[in-house]
C-alpha cells in the first residue's frame, strides 16, 4: 500500500518561485563584479586549480620518474615516460599562461599580451634540470638532518617538507617568468596539502630542510640561504606593511627576513621585517624576533624577550 503524497499548501512556494529570484541576484551581482574588474564574457577567464594540480603531479612524476611517477613503470621506460609527461605538462602550462597573460592584459587596458605562453613554457621547461639539482641537495639535507630518516626514498615519499619544496621549486620558476597567478596556485595547492605556506617569490637556496613543516609560513621577499634548516610552525614574515596615500599595501617591496646559509630556527619561532640572520645563526624555540642576528649567535627566548644576544 503506498502512502498519498501530502497535500501542497496554496501558501508554499514552489521550488522554482524559490530559486529564481536567488538566481538572477547573483546574476546580477556577477555583472556589477565584472564590469568593475573589466571581465569579459568570453568563457574561462583565469587559470584552472583542477588542472594546475594535475600539471604540478606530472612535473613531480616527470621529475622523480621512478618514486613519483606511476607504479607501473619500468627503468626501460623511464625516458619515455619522462617525454611524454612532459609534453602534457607543458601543453597544460601553455594553455593555463595564455589565460594569465590576456587576462593581465585586460587589467592593463590591452587588447593582447606582451608575453607569449609558448615561450614561457620553453622557458619553464629549460629550468627543470637545474630544480631537479636543487631538489636532490633538498632530500639530502633532510635525510642527513633527521636520525629517524632510513632513506633518501623515504623523504621523497614520506616528508611534507619536501613536497612543499617541490612545489615551490617549480613555483619561483613560474613566479620568476612572469606567471605570478600561476605559481600562487601552484603554492597554495601545497600549503593546503602539507600545511607549509611559502609564497613563490621567496628566495631559498639549495639543501633546505623543513622539518615536520606544519605551520611554517614564508613571505615573498624571504630570502634564504643554503643548508638552512627550519622547524615547524615558524614565520618568516613582514613586521609592518607600508601603505600610500590611499591606505592602500604598497607591494614589491622587500619586507621579509634574510636568512644566511646554515641558520636554524627552531619550532615557533617569529622572525618579522627585513632583518638579517647571520650565517650559522641558531634561533630558538618560540622567539619573536624583529631585529638582526649576528653571525653564529644563538637567540633563546629570554634573550628575545631582553634584547640581548
Amino acid at each position: 500500500m503506498t502512502q498519498a503524497a501530502a497535500p501542497t499548501s496554496a501558501s508554499t512556494p514552489a521550488p522554482g518561485d524559490e530559486l529564481q529570484p536567488v538566481v538572477e541576484a547573483l546574476r546580477g551581482a556577477r555583472q556589477r563584479w565584472r564590469e568593475a574588474h573589466r571581465r569579459g564574457g568570453d568563457g574561462r577567464e583565469l587559470p584552472s586549480r583542477e588542472l594546475l594540480a594535475a600539471m604540478v603531479q606530472a612535473l613531480s612524476g616527470a621529475l622523480f620518474p621512478m618514486r613519483l611517477g606511476p607504479p607501473t613503470l619500468r627503468p626501460e621506460d623511464e625516458d619515455f615516460y619522462v617525454g611524454h609527461t612532459l609534453g602534457t605538462a607543458m601543453t597544460t602550462l601553455r594553455q593555463q599562461a595564455a589565460l594569465e597573460l590576456r587576462h593581465d592584459a585586460r587589467q592593463r587596458g590591452e587588447r593582447q599580451p606582451t608575453e607569449d605562453a609558448a615561450e614561457l613554457a620553453g622557458r619553464f621547461l629549460r629550468t627543470l634540470p637545474a630544480v631537479r639539482v636543487l631538489l636532490d641537495s633538498d632530500v639530502l639535507a633532510a635525510y642527513r638532518g633527521d636520525p629517524a630518516a632510513r632513506s633518501v626514498d623515504e623523504v621523497l615519499l614520506c616528508y611534507p617538507g619536501l613536497r612543499a619544496l617541490i612545489s615551490h621549486r617549480l613555483a619561483h620558476e613560474l613566479y620568476k617568468l612572469g606567471l605570478p597567478l600561476i605559481a600562487r596556485v601552484v603554492a597554495e595547492l601545497a600549503h593546503a596539502e602539507t600545511g607549509i605556506d611559502i609564497h613563490p617569490g621567496a628566495t631559498i637556496g639549495s639543501g633546505c630542510f623543513i622539518d615536520h613543516g606544519t605551520g611554517v609560513v614564508i613571505g615573498e621577499t624571504a630570502v634564504i640561504g643554503e643548508r638552512v634548516r627550519i622547524y615547524q610552525n615558524v614565520t618568516l614574515g613582514a613586521k609592518s606593511i607600508p601603505t600610500d596615500g590611499d591606505g592602500h599595501a604598497v607591494k614589491g617591496r622587500p619586507r621579509h627576513p634574510v636568512v644566511e646559509d646554515e641558520v636554524v630556527i627552531y619550532a615557533g619561532a617569529t622572525v618579522l621585517g627585513r632583518v638579517t640572520l647571520g650565517r650559522g645563526a641558531v634561533i630558538g624555540g618560540n622567539v619573536w624576533l624583529t631585529r638582526s642576528v649576528a653571525p653564529g649567535c644563538v637567540v633563546t627566548q629570554a634573550d628575545s624577550l631582553d634584547g640581548t644576544t
